[in-house]
């Protein structure tokens, strides 16, 4: 078990969703996978190999905290592998077509976590490890959108200069980590393909809707994506504690609607949802709850989860 004790990311998070899994039927809805670990291989695709010997040794070592906001137990290599192991699964049976849509209900998060360092409560980069699972099974266009109410910097830092992999971020700005400013678009070949975002506190949710969706459609618009890939955080709730905006529970369940239809005009509904932040304990899964009715609206095959 990933044991960060009475850190904000806490083992509490996946016990609440897993039990609003259960009682809102979606288990029985949907299918759920036997996951494996995921293979060293599948994490040498974003992470170099001596931040992975050093992440497998602290967490051996029970290390505790390794940075300032990031926690490791005995059990968090196992934790973070399986959750890298979910995410590449999922890509791998939508991107083959056994599947349009999955939800993968992990912890830990990973949009910060860069290439050499565990950073933000991630270890590992979930996202950016799934978008270069479906480069490898032959996708040259995913799209990337995080709407986690912090600034998906390990995930823009992957892919700054690669123009396969488009990355758009709405976020509270000024905020942590201190990334995400506009005139951040990408390097080389990739510039334009990384978009973002910044927001007031003071947002109203309808203006963070209509910002994340009017720019994300002309993204899309250009870049014609395979696959979307949704880093979806959730701390943009009014009242998550570590976050923080003035999103509501429907706000995600709208979102999820507008994602889903995106992803039905741009490539075949393939959509891989992985959850990132969210740290209020009852709010975070009433929003993954209205996030699901949002993305499985209409749905007639049984989706994953």
């Amino acid at each position: 078990m990933h044991d960060t004790g009475s850190h904000p990311e806490c083992v509490a998070r996946i016990l609440r969703v897993n039990e609003m899994l259960h009682r809102s039927g979606w288990v029985e809805r949907c299918k759920t996978p036997e996951w494996k670990l995921a293979t060293r291989e599948e994490c040498l695709r974003n992470h170099s190999p001596d931040y992975l010997d050093k992440l497998q040794s602290w967490c051996k070592d029970d290390a505790g905290r390794i940075e300032v906001d990031t926690v490791v137990s005995a059990g968090s290599w196992q934790a973070a592998s399986y959750g890298a192991g979910a995410v590449c699964d999922a890509v791998r049976r939508v991107v083959a077509g056994e599947d349009k849509t999955a939800f993968c209900a992990i912890r830990p998060p990973g949009h910060h976590a860069m290439p050499q360092s565990a950073m933000g409560f991630c270890l590992l980069n979930n996202v950016a490890i799934s978008a270069l699972t479906a480069r490898s099974l032959g996708l040259d266009r995913v799209l990337i959108v995080d709407w986690d109410v912090h600034h998906g910097n390990g995930t823009q830092a992957t892919f700054w200069e690669d123009p396969s992999v488009a990355f758009i971020s709405i976020h509270r700005f000024p905020f942590y980590p201190g990334t995400g400013k506009e005139e951040e678009t990408g390097a080389g070949k990739a510039i334009g393909t990384k978009v973002n975002l910044p927001v007031p506190a003071s947002t109203t949710a309808k203006d963070f809707l209509a910002k994340l969706m009017q720019s994300t459609e002309k993204l899309a618009s250009s870049f014609k994506p395979q696959l979307i890939l949704l880093s979806a955080g959730f701390d943009a709730h009014r009242a998550d504690p570590v976050g923080g905006l003035s999103l509501e529970a429907e706000d995600y369940e709208s979102a999820g609607k507008w994602i889903r239809q995106l992803a039905q005009s741009t490539c075949e509904g393939k959509l891989v949802s992985i959850l990132e932040g969210g740290y209020h304990l009852t709010h975070m899964p009433e929003c993954v709850d209205a996030h699901l009715r949002g993305i499985y609206a209409g749905e007639q095959k049984d989706p994953s989860v």
